[in-house]
């Protein structure tokens, strides 16, 4: 096993942790709604950080297969709540019926960084760097 594989895990973790401790903080600090994509995309990710957690501290090498299917759903979803907040899909077809728009401009950093858009990049990354992992693991065996 190369020398960074060992460290991915640790990585998948952090994100995990930082996208978790970030989505607290915009709903409970800065008092912001989520919307129901927001809602199904934390109900992914909060997940993760436990199982990486548990998974690290039990040095189990197969933790890839317990993280790719929430991080490869939250990433789906991500993706199709990024559509529908830039408008390439109708907001007709948002699941956003009751309360807060999925749709809606609550945080814009340089003016494209969006709570859905940092959402799909932290799912990207945990999910491509379990599926190295994942890689580097079978190729060792």
């Amino acid at each position: 096993m190369k020398n960074y594989v060992k460290y991915l895990p640790y990585v998948a973790f952090m994100l995990a942790l930082i996208s978790t401790l970030a989505s607290l903080s915009f709903s409970e600090i800065f008092k912001l709604t989520p919307c129901v994509l927001c809602w199904y995309q934390r109900i992914c990710m909060y997940p993760l950080v436990f199982i990486s957690a548990v998974s690290i501290l039990r040095k189990q090498k197969d933790l890839h297969t317990y993280i790719l299917p929430l991080s490869i759903l939250g990433l789906l979803i991500s993706i199709y709540h990024n559509l529908l907040y830039f408008h390439i899909l109708p907001e007709s077809i948002a699941p956003c019926v009751q309360g807060i728009s999925c749709t809606s401009k609550q945080i814009e950093f340089f003016g494209f960084i969006t709570i859905p858009f940092g959402s799909m990049i932290a799912f990207a990354l945990i999910t491509a760097t379990m599926l190295l992992y994942a890689k580097k693991i079978k190729k060792d065996k």
